[in-house]
């Protein structure tokens, strides 16, 4: 609405050079990361899968935990301790070191489950190992590749704070400037739209490249897992200096940024009181928008696991539209909206809660989905014979069942809100602050060592979520029962019944 009020500005707005020029620098970098995060994620994924790597076990596990470190966090270690870091080079290290776990772990996944038999086939007919891994294995794993590097490039594309902080222009910084800078918002909402249009493409460029690449195996398979390759000690040497890298860099490199600078931080006095309110503030957020995106979640996933239909499907469409959007163009129509129709929770917590909830319902409704599909439904239509009305069903059966599923989507919302920076910068209420956006300000004027504490906060304070979220899985692992995938220790009375 606010683009169409502009009429023949649009044109002019969009033809700009300055705009082409965001064009090929924002695909640029998408491009350059979705790359770089593929050769990472395929090569750690077969290294801990499929090789003899020493230490394989604990490689895998730590080459993961870079997707708990926001973006924004890592961008302000980088240029902490290499100020030089900015521009192209640093957008495109920061963030490929902190989204390439989004193609290891399905990527690994896939290759568990690879029926080594076809490997074995092709090596029998005189292909290399090398050959055999890039035109069997390779083949068999692309639709997670494929997968995991559309979450890279959406990401990549929508991210915010590393760009920011890294000095490097492309739309979601230019969005931010242009609503900043001026009175007329409405090159911001132009540029909003065509950055909206950028990530639709994104998305059917990737289903096409997993187009006639999709396999489903016929029969059983083969249950074992393929042999490791043993790698020689030249080769083990070199894979194992070359995964230590990435992980120093993920990894070792920012928190050890971060220490420097709160030490650094402690002699000249740390503002307690303002970490305190920031550290209070960011939990309350995370913990009412957790809340809200669930109670919409949990109505949307049983209803599309339990009750398929068009409409069923077009509501879960619906949902999973706000995964496809960027926070800053989420939180500018949300600007928008609150000045132009909802007045009184413009800069509230409310409308801020609203942008949660835009934002991270798809994490919810998945989690709840996944969770009501995993348990049988005869064992509500038990309780439906026995005169229980389809309420009571559901809050004595499937939301038990359901539990450990909701708990885990749960504390996912929790920990992703915590990251989050563009939609909570525009629309927190007036005068209170998040850890993200303390942050945020103190790096604004290159006050290193007082920013220090809030980023360590936030990566700390993300450790509760995810130990959370870990727990959640497992309980969702333990109560799968024997009997047809039933569990009926959650709901005592229909069982004694």
């Amino acid at each position: 609405m606010r683009a169409v009020e502009a009429g023949d500005r649009v044109g002019r707005i969009l033809l700009r050079p300055s705009t082409i020029e965001l064009v090929g620098r924002s695909l640029g970098l998408v491009v350059v990361v979705t790359g770089l995060c593929l050769v990472i994620g395929v090569g750690v994924a077969a290294l801990v899968t499929r090789t003899s790597l020493p230490g394989r076990r604990w490689i895998g596990a730590l080459a993961a935990l870079p997707l708990a470190v926001p973006s924004y966090v890592a961008a302000f270690a980088w240029i902490a301790a290499v100020p030089w870091a900015r521009g192209f080079v640093g957008a495109a290290t920061v963030l490929t070191l902190c989204t390439y776990p989004y193609v290891l772990l399905p990527v690994a996944a896939a290759m568990r489950a690879v029926d080594p038999a076809q490997e074995e086939v092709a090596r029998s007919l005189g292909r290399s190992p090398w050959r055999t891994f890039w035109s069997v294995t390779v083949r068999q794993v692309w639709p997670a590749a494929a997968s995991g590097a559309l979450l890279v490039a959406l990401y990549t594309l929508s991210d915010f704070g590393a760009v920011s902080l890294l000095q490097y222009d492309v739309f979601t910084r230019a969005i931010h400037t242009s609503y900043r800078a001026s009175f007329d918002r409405t090159p911001a909402a132009v540029l909003s739209l065509f950055l909206v249009v950028l990530t639709v493409l994104i998305a059917l460029g990737e289903r096409r490249s997993r187009r006639g690449l999709e396999q489903a195996r016929i029969g059983s398979g083969v249950s074992r897992r393929a042999d490791p390759i043993r790698l020689g000690r030249w080769a083990a040497a070199s894979a194992s200096v070359a995964v230590l890298a990435v992980l120093g860099l993920a990894l070792v490199f920012p928190v050890v940024s971060l220490l420097y600078w709160f030490a650094t931080g402690l002699s000249a006095g740390i503002d307690a009181e303002r970490l305190v309110s920031s550290a209070g503030t960011t939990v309350l957020f995370a913990v009412l928008g957790a809340l809200v995106t669930m109670a919409l979640a949990v109505p949307v996933g049983v209803l599309v696991a339990r009750y398929r239909s068009r409409s069923s499907s077009a509501i879960e469409l619906a949902a999973w539209a706000g995964h496809a959007l960027p926070g800053i163009v989420v939180a500018l129509a949300l600007v928008f909206f609150g000045v132009r129709v909802a007045q009184p929770i413009y800069q509230r917590t409310p409308l801020l809660l609203i942008a949660y909830a835009v934002l991270f319902l798809p994490a919810g409704v998945g989690a709840v989905r996944a969770a009501v599909a995993m348990s049988s439904p005869r064992v509500e239509e038990v309780a439906r014979s026995l005169g229980s009305s389809p309420l009571d069903v559901l809050r004595r059966v499937t939301l038990p069942l359901a539990a450990p599923g909701i708990a885990a989507g749960t504390a996912l919302v929790v920990l992703t809100i915590m990251k989050e920076l563009p939609a909570t910068l525009l629309l927190r209420p007036t005068g209170t602050n998040t850890l993200a956006t303390s942050l945020w300000t103190e790096t604004g004027v290159a006050a290193y060592a007082a920013a220090a504490p809030y980023a360590l906060a936030l990566v700390v304070l993300a450790v509760v979520p995810t130990l959370w979220l870990m727990h959640a899985q497992g309980r969702l692992a333990a109560t799968e029962g024997p009997v047809n995938g039933m569990v009926l220790k959650p709901i005592r009375g229909v069982a004694d019944e």
